[in-house]
């Protein structure tokens, strides 16, 4: 097999996508660090998206969101750079599935004149990238390859249709016939499909009966580390050092199913040691902030998401990391935010079904505890079981070994470029 390091250099790589950096969290921040390491070892890279907006639902400032926008980073070590093109779109400030349908065809219809400019300028690459969801970007994808010869690469970070199916935003089964036959069209043309989980790679395979390629997310892991005396740390956010610290962090939306931890907290609030911490930002905060007050659930603190620089820090002061899904979720999305938790080391409480990618993980390398979807009365149980013992520290060790094995960026893209380009 050809050594990762012996793929060609001096290639030139399209990504399209609604989400891209500066972004903190999600498919953002994936992009902008993929960008960002391909413009470093060698390629020079151009990017259609959007304004920052997620997970904030709201375009973050200094941008507008009025117009068309590009920007060039230059990368003065490798000789390369990355263009930017920022393209205007809906953004609701309440994301409901009818909403995010405006959204996207809005977004598709601004980035199609963008797209359109490329090929009457006869722009080639070498790569085409497209980011799903939304599924339909790869239709553009689709049409520049058409026209330049570029392979495309389809990318699956998250199963749009089955999520939104599953959860019930939309309720319209000749629309999701519909949908599914157009992403079969787009799964079958494509040169490449990917996507981030074995799981994830079944539920395509069934679709289409095709290679599919794992390209799972990363963690920089120069920049997550474990951090020694985490009870110290504590102190920082206002906690005492014998407190037990529960974290959530990460996207606040109705696939998380975050009740949970409200209604586990509920039947632990005899327990003074135990406290919970709910991070990030989303649709569904302000209505979890409320049910916390209306309850007076005292053991639970709500905080923004952490600048950068705190982030490690804020993540090591943390004793479990709770990695929540509801149970008609699982398989659609692997949480990215587990990669940071192994990073650190952390012992991370999962629900997840039996046969599921995320179960599987935690399972097979002891990454962790599992316990079932939508049953807060076992999260509480579990909770107040646990123990700082030999095991634990096991537990930790397994994740920080897992993180650095299978998790390092270098060796991802490194194998992810062997793929597609030898």
């Amino acid at each position: 097999m050809t050594h990762p390091t012996e793929y060609p250099k001096n290639k030139t790589i399209l990504l399209i996508s609604h989400n891209f950096s500066p972004e903190p969290t999600g498919i953002g921040k994936y992009n902008g660090e993929m960008m960002n390491w391909l413009a470093t070892n060698g390629y020079d890279c151009t990017i259609i998206t959007t304004f920052p907006y997620y997970p904030y639902w709201k375009v973050q400032a200094p941008h507008t969101n009025r117009w068309f926008k590009k920007e060039v980073i230059k990368y003065e070590e490798s000789n390369t750079s990355i263009t930017i093109h920022r393209c205007p779109s809906y953004v609701p400030s309440n994301p409901t599935g009818k909403r995010r349908l405006i959204q996207d065809f809005s977004f598709w219809t601004s980035m199609f004149w963008k797209v359109l400019n490329l090929i009457i300028t006869k722009q080639k690459f070498d790569l085409i990238i497209t980011i799903a969801p939304p599924f339909h970007l790869a239709y553009l994808g689709l049409m520049l390859k058409k026209r330049n010869g570029s392979k495309l690469l389809y990318h699956i970070q998250d199963l749009q249709i089955e999520a939104a199916q599953d959860l019930n935003i939309l309720s319209s089964k000749k629309f999701f016939d519909r949908i599914y036959r157009i992403e079969k069209n787009i799964i079958e043309k494509a040169d490449y499909v990917s996507s981030i989980s074995d799981g994830m790679i079944r539920k395509i395979k069934a679709k289409v009966d095709r290679e599919t390629i794992f390209f799972p997310n990363w963690v920089d892991t120069s920049f997550f580390f474990p951090l020694p005396e985490s009870d110290k740390l504590k102190s920082n956010w206002g906690y005492q050092p014998d407190d037990i610290i529960f974290l959530y962090s990460g996207a606040i939306g109705e696939k998380q199913g975050l009740e949970s931890i409200l209604l586990a907290a509920e039947g632990l609030m005899d327990n003074h040691r135990i406290k919970f911490i709910i991070c990030g930002s989303g649709p569904y905060k302000e209505k979890l902030m409320e049910t916390t007050q209306s309850k007076k659930l005292s053991n639970i603190k709500f905080f923004p998401i952490q600048d950068k620089e705190l982030f490690n820090e804020f993540l090591n002061m943390a004793d479990y990391h709770l990695v929540l899904q509801k149970a008609n979720a699982s398989d659609l999305v692997m949480p990215s935010k587990l990669t940071n938790i192994l990073a650190i080391g952390g012992v991370c409480i999962a629900t997840s079904s039996p046969g599921t990618s995320l179960y599987n993980l935690i399972s097979e390398h002891d990454l962790g505890y599992i316990t079932e979807p939508d049953n807060h009365s076992l999260l509480s149980k579990l909770i107040s079981a646990l123990k700082p013992d030999k095991s634990f520290q096991t537990k930790r060790n397994n994740a920080l070994n897992y993180a650095r094995q299978y998790l390092d960026i270098n060796n991802v893209m490194n194998t992810f470029l062997t793929d597609v380009f030898v």
